[in-house]
């Protein structure tokens, strides 16, 4: 048995059986794959893999109950080359930072200031998604450390630990009749909406907030970027819903906000890492510098 007959298993399943993506992944030939992945069967004495002809269509019961292993047998030889380097080259490295737009856009520019000033030798690599995507990216293995709003905490596999809270504001064009007299969400219903997709930045309490209220939401545009939605209310196309954090007065001179918070329930940004991960020094240090109260003793008392 040995690793690179591992990562042809884990490789097929993540890739949707298809061993031509697998061969290009891995930097080998589409035969030298079907051979790691036959000797592996013949030592364990099972078929992983369903086959029609010389194609994998699927995993067996038994290839169920392996992959997980499998995984995990990858991850760990992961966490001991990132405990050798801890040794070798304890200031130096790369840290994979998954997260969604408002977050890579908004909240992290002032923590990765600070955090290179500290660690002028470690390499950021940036990855931006929807929270389903940042998860995913962390359960592969793909990224060190999540940040996300939603759908982090509904991994067991995961440690998503609770960062900050923080509200939407209404987004305004100069002089709209919104901006006159107490907002409600009685006059804003009666507006085009412009605001997140469903699954991102807190719109799950927008929605819940008018459902509750018997109102209808007009959504006429969703997007995943403030910026985009903030753009389409200067043209006039209807009234946004963005994270509060997303407005800023000297950039966004051209338009008017409105704090919304008692209107719709306060959202928890999370910060996530799978549970059996080696974390370098550096990666608590980068934690530590995004929500102050999770230093070293606290991410690892959670863990």
């Amino acid at each position: 048995m040995n690793f690179q007959q591992l990562r042809s298993v884990r490789e097929t399943q993540r890739r949707g059986f298809n061993l031509t993506d697998v061969a290009q992944a891995l930097h080998t030939s589409q035969p030298g794959v079907s051979r790691q992945i036959r000797e592996l069967e013949d030592e364990l004495g099972i078929a992983i893999f369903h086959r029609s002809g010389k194609r994998l269509t699927g995993l067996t019961e038994p290839g169920r109950q392996v992959l997980p292993i499998v995984e995990q047998l990858l991850l760990h030889a992961e966490n001991l080359k990132r405990a050798g380097a801890d040794f070798a080259r304890a200031s130096s490295g790369t840290l994979r930072i998954a997260a969604t737009h408002s977050q890579a856009r908004y909240a992290l520019p002032p923590v990765v200031r600070d955090f290179r000033a500290q660690h002028p030798e470690v390499e950021l690599q940036f990855q931006q998604g929807s929270p389903q995507q940042v998860a995913r990216l962390l359960l592969d293995g793909e990224a060190d450390i999540g940040i996300a709003t939603e759908a982090l905490a509904l991994h067991e596999e995961l440690l998503a630990l609770p960062c900050y809270r923080w509200t939407h504001s209404v987004i305004l064009p100069l002089g709209h009749e919104l901006s006159m007299g107490e907002l409600t969400l009685e006059r804003l219903a009666a507006y085009p909406i412009i605001t997140y997709e469903v699954g991102y930045t807190g719109r799950a309490h927008i929605d819940a907030a008018l459902a509750q209220a018997g109102l209808p939401l007009k959504v006429v545009l969703s997007a995943m970027d403030a910026d985009v939605i903030k753009t389409y209310v200067e043209l006039g196309i209807g009234v946004g819903i963005v994270a509060s954090i997303a407005y800023d007065e000297e950039r966004d001179a051209h338009l008017h906000a409105i704090d919304a918070r008692h209107l719709f329930a306060d959202n928890m940004t999370r910060l996530a890492l799978r549970r059996d991960a080696y974390l370098r020094d550096y990666a608590y240090s980068f934690i530590e510098t995004f929500a102050p109260p999770l230093n070293r003793r606290a991410v690892d008392e959670a863990r």
